[in-house]
């Protein structure tokens, strides 16, 4: 299991780079000011980074629990992140539509383009950091993912 320190580290490192992707692309894609964009980013990135280290504990102990090991297939890999986006977007909708002033239908476009992103960003990030730092106990596992 990660420690806590390395749960911090990947929370961060998760909302910096995806703040730093996101922000560009939804001024242009929306039509909206940066400012706004930014605000909008930067709480979600705060409700997300502490959505992002609860629900990773849950996740691999549930993990842990069922299969007695955090190693996740592509599979596990596609349903967490799935997951995870799901239970954000429930939150950030009606923050979405207060501070941008804008109608739920379009709020719920917004935030959906911004689960979508997060969720092929979420996925590439989480392969990309295991990969950089993975856990002593999968040195032992089968490096087959199916």
């Amino acid at each position: 299991m990660r420690t806590v320190r390395d749960r911090i580290r990947h929370a961060i490192s998760f909302e910096i780079i995806g703040l730093a992707l996101i922000i560009p692309l939804a001024t242009w894609a929306f039509d909206k000011p940066m400012h706004d964009i930014g605000v909008v980013g930067l709480v979600s990135a705060m409700l997300a980074t502490v959505w992002n280290y609860i629900y990773n504990w849950l996740f691999d102990h549930a993990m842990q629990r069922a299969r007695g090991s955090t190693l996740k297939t592509t599979p596990i890999r596609v349903i967490h992140a799935i997951l995870f986006e799901a239970g954000l977007l429930g939150v950030l909708l009606p923050f979405f539509a207060w501070y941008l002033n804008i109608g739920l239908w379009e709020a719920f476009v917004m935030d959906a383009s911004f689960a979508l992103f997060y969720l092929c960003y979420a996925f590439v990030f989480n392969w990309s950091y295991d990969r950089l730092f993975p856990l002593p106990e999968w040195q032992n596992a089968e490096a087959v993912e199916r």
